[in-house]
């Protein structure tokens, strides 16, 4: 009995010790991770602190076709990463999680970045429109009116939309304005599990009112554009992570029934894989198809067609995409490839401006494209803290 009553007690005071020995729940990138030790090594790559200086950024490194030459348009714009094209030639930067600011560089004279918004965190959604500023975090969307000639002092935004779920996890915005309506996704709260109303693509007028949902099934999105042909719009997608080193390619998707599309998360993946968890009585045909696969965990991020008239034919119509390199896989890579539409409704992805890795590890990570009106092409690089311009012929 006395051995009894002494276990019972020993349990007892057990118990608190067990509870402050629960280990902290995994963040959502860690869900499905294996539990090898190569795989519990990895995690998201942090961003630099710093912005590399310019004279150690990699731009002597990058290679291109020939005719085409890249230099370093801007240098020390820490965490570059949405470009959109302002007043008066000016161009805004968007930034994520360190610098949690938007930037103002002037396109002429000394390229310097101006802070006009600070201490905004994941600030990473930016477009600007007849006059005014569209900034989205994760959990609001703004806009501040009349930004030419104010950017010394932007005023207070007027709050347009806040009911964004916030959170970490795939939470910050990419934002393109059409017809008068924001376009903006919604990413997973998580690497795999079942989203709700998240991973979608939505668009609201630019008041805020008329939520439609545009796509559905869209795990994390941080690039679309419209097509200059039919206004169709084309995105970027990333695929989950833990799968296989391998496995699944991030993809290219082709919206053409707005609002009635499933690309497939977080039952299917690929096009063509069935999720362990969550695709059991699902079959792939079901959802829409990837217009192209771009790459194990690639971390597609910007796309943007190609409407200038500096580059050659071929490249007219093209889209261009910012492969910002993988975290979760042994071997590393990242480039800007592009994206050519065969007029058959297939498309074929091919490496355009490369040199990003060295000895696999990141020099550089693209983000994001902003074509000026010289025809030549911006890169947004929130790894190196830079910008490059992509020129052709000159």
């Amino acid at each position: 009995m006395k051995h009894v009553i002494a276990l019972a007690t020993i349990c007892c005071m057990g118990l608190p010790v067990l509870a402050q020995q629960t280990p902290a729940e995994e963040p959502g990138w860690a869900k499905g991770r294996p539990k090898s030790e190569t795989a519990m090594k990895m995690a998201p790559v942090p961003a630099f602190p710093i912005p590399t200086a310019p004279d150690k950024l990699p731009t002597s490194k990058f290679k291109l076709p020939p005719g085409f030459k890249v230099e370093t348009w801007a240098s020390g714009v820490l965490d570059a990463r949405g470009l959109r094209q302002g007043p008066n030639n000016t161009i805004f930067v968007s930034t994520l999680f360190v610098g949690n600011k938007v930037y103002a560089i002037p396109e002429s004279g000394k390229r310097e970045a101006k802070v006009i918004i600070d201490k905004m965190p994941m600030a990473a959604g930016i477009e600007y429109y007849k006059g005014s500023l569209f900034v989205a975090t994760n959990t609001k969307i703004m806009r501040y009116d009349n930004v030419d000639g104010k950017l010394d002092n932007l005023g207070e935004p007027k709050v347009i939309y806040d009911k964004l779920p916030g959170g970490g996890d795939h939470s910050w915005k990419y934002l393109r304005i059409k017809d008068e309506r924001l376009y903006y996704e919604v990413g997973a709260p998580c690497n795999i599990c079942d989203p709700g109303e998240w991973a979608k693509l939505y668009s609201i007028k630019l008041d805020g009112s008329d939520l439609q949902t545009i796509a559905s099934g869209v795990r994390n999105t941080v690039g679309f554009d419209f097509d200059p042909k039919d206004g169709t719009i084309w995105f970027t997608d990333n695929g989950r992570d833990w799968f296989s080193e391998e496995l699944p390619n991030d993809e290219l998707n082709h919206i053409t029934q707005p609002g009635k599309q499933h690309f497939g998360y977080p039952y299917c993946h690929q096009g063509n894989i069935p999720d362990p968890e969550f695709g059991w009585g699902k079959s792939c045909d079901d959802y829409a198809k990837p217009a192209a696969l771009l790459g194990p965990h690639a971390g597609s991020l910007g796309l943007k067609f190609y409407t200038g008239k500096m580059f050659p034919a071929k490249y007219q119509g093209a889209m261009f995409i910012a492969r910002h390199g993988p975290w979760n896989r042994t071997k590393k890579y990242a480039d800007v490839s592009v994206a050519f539409k065969d007029g058959k409704g297939g498309v074929r992805v091919e490496p355009f401006m490369t040199g990003f890795v060295e000895n696999n590890s990141y020099l550089g990570r693209p983000v994001d494209f902003l074509i000026l009106k010289d025809g030549s092409l911006l890169v947004s690089d929130d790894h190196a803290g830079a910008i490059y311009r992509i020129s052709y012929g000159k």
